[in-house]
């Protein structure tokens, strides 16, 4: 990594090491600040996924609502990554503690422009890799705002910061043939104490940096049955043009994975990240490979409206002997609709779940290159 990046990383973690360490005293009595920003856990599926985000509230105990924001702004989340964040809310607050967060999402954009130089077309809609735009409908039960479940505390005289991580991978359903895509926001909460940080560099197999590879950090929790055996992405970024990548992270042990479409996946096994420490780099070189493409149309026996179901292709990796999964691609994909995607050849487990329901498929992608896979989900 670049020696300017090393002095942003440094920067960031002085930054926030500055925050906690503001004096004053804690709990009840007088008044302290809360700062509420937005990053975003990423995805390469799409060019831009446009949120728009009115008012931010937050919840004492009972159910006293305070707005600490109106941003009334349209924010493409995918620019939120490698360490960029947009401040939503900054407010005086009681001490005291909180017991939730609330984002109101707007039905009407800011009027300016997107990314293609248009104004925007909708309030919420995603922008595909082949540029056709799909408007990203608010199910019902979130038109009173998204509820983020996370307590915090307020301090007499510090301030506290949350970062907001919006993981878009997980937010957008794909509606496929059925033309309807919904928004269904899958957002964690960082507190600034308790971030970590891990950066490194991606090049392809001629050395040359590359760009548009999608980093994640996974978990591999094997306590459940086979079908079971989740990958969690705890939270993931697609490296710039210069093939960089950083992420912020609750401190933890994962499997890195990088992958970009076209390419060999690869891994670094059992990273452990404390808080406010920059790491070593972790470098990441990806061998071109032959691709196939899975698609299908996915059935959901007695569906509710806008339901839909996950689908996770997942390989082993030789880790030290402990031999984990890892997720190569995920997709959302709402009942009736069809999907399509393309993987590098090879064999992979399909784990399929919606509401109350699972099941694994194994897959054996393209004999050859470019052979089509076909994979219907029946649930």
């Amino acid at each position: 990594m670049k020696w300017t990046k090393l002095l942003y990383l440094g920067s960031v973690l002085s930054a926030f090491m500055v925050l906690p360490s503001c004096g004053g005293s804690g709990g009840g009595g007088g008044t302290g600040t809360l700062s509420v920003a937005l990053i975003d856990a990423s995805t390469d599926d799409y060019k831009a996924v446009y949120v728009t985000i009115t008012e931010v509230h937050v919840r004492l105990s009972g159910d006293i609502w305070r707005v600490v924001g109106s941003p009334n702004r349209t924010y493409n989340v995918l620019n939120l990554i490698n360490g960029v964040r947009e401040e939503l809310a900054s407010a005086e607050l009681e001490a005291g503690n909180y017991v939730q967060l609330r984002l109101i999402i707007g039905e009407s954009s800011d009027g300016k422009l997107n990314i293609v130089g248009k104004q925007h077309p909708y309030a919420n809609y995603a922008i595909g890799l082949d540029d056709t735009v799909h408007e990203l409908n608010i199910p019902s039960g979130l038109q009173r705002g998204v509820k983020i479940f996370r307590a915090f505390t307020i301090n007499s005289n510090r301030t506290t910061e949350l970062l907001l991580d919006f993981t878009i991978s997980q937010s957008v359903v794909v509606g496929g043939n059925s033309g309807t895509w919904l928004l269904k926001p899958t957002i964690k909460v960082l507190t600034t104490e308790e971030v970590a940080i891990i950066g490194g560099a991606v090049v392809d197999g001629d050395s040359k940096p590359l760009s548009g590879v999608l980093v994640s950090a996974q978990i591999n929790d094997t306590s459940g049955s086979d079908i079971k055996d989740l990958v969690v992405i705890e939270t993931s970024t697609v490296t710039d043009e210069e093939g960089q990548y950083k992420m912020l992270i609750k401190p933890g042990t994962y499997n890195i994975v990088a992958y970009r479409t076209g390419y060999y996946p690869a891994v670094k096994c059992a990273v452990s990240l404390a808080a406010r420490q920059v790491p070593e780099n972790y470098d990441f070189a990806l061998p071109s490979a032959a691709t196939g493409t899975v698609s299908g149309n996915v059935t959901i026996t007695d569906a509710k409206p806008g339901e839909y179901v996950t689908i996770s292709f997942k390989q082993f990796v030789a880790c030290g002997g402990t031999d984990p999964r890892m997720e190569i691609k995920s997709l959302n994909v709402i009942n009736g609709g069809l999907y399509s995607t393309k993987l590098p050849v090879g064999f992979y487990d399909a784990v399929v779940s919606t509401e109350g329901k699972d099941s694994k498929l194994e897959v054996d992608v393209g004999a050859t290159e470019d052979e089509i896979t076909k994979l219907p989900i029946n649930m």
